[in-house]
């Protein structure tokens, strides 16, 4: 580990996919540090997939809340949906 790595600062970024009401992704929280635990957590409580990505994370943090993603991290997030709808998907044939 490279010693500016230590001291980062935890950053975390939640996303929402509605489709029918917007066509890409769409940033509705951020935070870094305690506020990124917050998000985390409030995560874990209502069964919200989480990811790791730093990259995407910090790409993500640049841009405004309430606004849609660019085009050039469609691809990126796509792969994170892809992710979290396949484990929604075991989770609810566990649930059954």
């Amino acid at each position: 580990m490279q010693k500016h790595e230590k001291y980062k600062r935890k950053t975390a970024v939640a996303l929402k996919y509605d489709q029918p009401q917007n066509q890409a992704p769409v940033i509705v929280a951020k935070g870094q540090g305690k506020i990124a635990d917050a998000i985390l957590a409030l995560a874990e409580q209502h069964d919200i997939p989480i990811t790791a990505d730093d990259l995407l994370a910090e790409q993500l943090w640049q841009l405004e809340l309430h606004c849609e993603i660019p085009e050039e991290l469609y691809e990126a997030v796509a792969e994170i949906l892809a992710y979290v709808f396949q484990q929604r998907r075991q989770f609810d044939t566990k649930a059954t």
